[in-house]
């Protein structure tokens, strides 16, 4: 009986990451599923092919561009937290909330490299060109 208790929680950590993959996949699914069949029922009941056109382009997904410096902020913490926790707990975790920060440093940094918003390029273009 000790043998299975001292098994169990090995085959639950190895498995446990392979069915939250399959919920995450298996809900994604459905949703894209119910959304193509909502398109079908709403393009039966359309009579101009131009409608048609437009209802697909408003379900299409439009990208947003990566926002570095939101995302370095938000990583940046979680590994301030990881080495506050590392601190008081686990001392693991203080490197590798070391490293988390560093990567949110870095995304940070790279926030500001390398702008995002249209008015953003702009206005780094035209200060490139004053000089």
């Amino acid at each position: 009986m000790e043998s299975i208790l001292n098994i169990g929680p090995t085959y639950i950590s190895i498995l446990l990451p392979v069915l939250i993959l399959f919920v995450i996949f298996y809900f994604d699914n459905k949703s894209k599923k119910e959304k193509y069949d909502t398109v079908i029922e709403i393009s039966k009941n359309l009579k101009d092919p131009s409608d048609i056109k437009e209802l697909l382009e408003d379900f299409k997904e439009k990208k947003q561009p990566i926002d570095y410096r939101r995302r370095g902020v938000l990583t940046l913490f979680v590994g301030i937290g990881l080495f506050l926790f590392g601190y008081s707990y686990v001392l693991i975790l203080k490197g590798v909330g070391f490293l988390v920060g560093a990567i949110g440093i870095g995304s940070l940094i790279a926030g500001y490299l390398y702008p995002n918003e249209s008015a953003e390029i702009t206005k780094a273009v035209e200060n490139f060109e004053k000089k």
